[in-house]
């Protein structure tokens, strides 16, 4: 489904059929996945530029659809280490055929709401040095997993195997009152397809980020995120025209990049 809002080929017609019913009940949401895909881009772009991450670990990445985190990432530095993480078979034959000529990237196969089976996998502690920074990437995810409890046990667990300096990218979806009914009837399409969405509030959302110091704009609405200069001017490779964005206000959808501290 959102590569299909982002205008993408690798969907399948149950996806398309779907992804139709949530258009028109939130008409919005086809630019907020490709600001959503732009938050992602240019979070991977400020983490290596700036912040210097050579190692990404992007978990529920999907089909691979427009301006992929490795490519943005190697096209800074062609030695950074990208793992991509989905719990679909078919997801991970697709994009591991797609990413054979790329060696600093590999698919895994494995379930967010299993981090623990995650990261004991010998592929990713191969990949991957866990001495070393490494941004997690949780883009559009955790909204997935339903038991709120659970959601924070999972983001803990994975954010705790990482070493301090690391980063936490995350976006979610947003349980904003004032459009309950919208809300409701968006994430039923959901939930008649494969997946069942639990928003959450701002509150809630901000529960992910505890022991994490917020950067930019902090724990910020989709309309209004940025980081360093990253939105200061536009882009030729930006996914979504600077003209579209005035139809992101109020969609609820939060998002934020967090640098991991030690604790103490």
């Amino acid at each position: 489904m959102y590569d299909y809002f982002l205008g993408g080929r690798n969907n399948y017609p149950a996806d398309r059929e779907a992804a139709e019913q949530f258009i028109r009940v939130m008409p919005a949401v086809r630019v907020a996945a490709k600001a959503n895909r732009r938050f992602l881009i240019e979070s991977v772009r400020w983490l290596a530029q700036e912040a210097g991450v050579r190692q990404f670990l992007d978990i529920g990445s999907g089909l691979p659809t427009q301006q992929n985190v490795h490519e943005v990432a190697q096209a800074i530095d062609p030695n950074a280490k990208v793992v991509y993480v989905d719990n679909d078979p078919l997801v991970c034959v697709h994009a591991e055929a797609l990413l054979a000529t790329s060696p600093n990237t590999i698919v895994l196969q494995a379930d967010i709401r299993d981090p623990e089976t995650l990261l004991a996998q010998h592929k990713l502690r191969e990949h991957l040095d866990f001495t070393k920074p490494i941004a997690l990437l949780l883009v559009a995810m955790a909204h997935f997993i339903q038991d709120t409890r659970r959601a924070y046990e999972v983001v803990t667990t994975l954010r705790d195997a990482l070493p301090p300096g690391s980063y936490l990218v995350m976006s979610h979806g947003l349980r904003d009152e004032s459009m309950a009914d919208t809300l409701d009837e968006a994430a039923a399409v959901y939930k008649r397809s494969s997946s069942e969405v639990t928003l959450r509030t701002r509150e809630e959302i901000a529960r992910f980020f505890n022991e994490c110091t917020l950067l930019g704009s902090g724990l910020s609405p989709i309309a209004d995120w940025s980081i360093g200069d990253a939105r200061s001017a536009p882009r030729e490779d930006d996914v979504i025209p600077a003209d579209d964005d005035c139809s992101l206000d109020g969609f609820p959808l939060m998002c934020g990049v967090a640098r991991i501290d030690r604790r103490t």
